[in-house]
C-alpha cells in the first residue's frame, strides 16, 4: 500500500509546474475533472487559486479529492435516508 508519489506536470494560468501525487489521487483527480467537464489544468488552477499560502498544491489536490468523495457519500447517504 505504500506507494511513492509520482511527479506530474500541470499548466496553471500559462505556467508549467509539477506536483507529486500517488496514482490513486492522480487518477481520482482526472476522473473528477472529467465528471465536471473541465480540463485537468483548469481544475488544478481553481484549486490553486482557492488554497491558502500554508498548503502546497499537491496537498490541496489531495484534500480536494477527499472532500469531493466525502461530499458524494454524504449526498448518497442523505438520499438513502429520505427514500426510506
Amino acid at each position: 500500500m505504500a506507494e511513492r508519489p509520482t511527479k506530474r506536470s500541470l499548466t496553471l494560468r500559462g505556467h508549467r509546474t509539477s506536483v507529486s501525487l500517488e496514482d490513486a489521487f492522480w487518477n481520482s483527480f482526472r476522473q473528477i475533472a472529467a465528471e465536471n467537464n473541465k480540463p485537468i489544468n483548469v481544475l488544478a488552477a481553481e484549486i490553486d487559486a482557492a488554497r491558502g499560502v500554508d498548503i502546497g498544491l499537491a496537498s490541496a489536490i489531495r484534500l480536494y479529492v477527499l472532500q469531493y468523495y466525502q461530499s458524494k457519500i454524504a449526498t448518497h447517504s442523505a438520499k438513502d435516508i429520505t427514500d426510506v
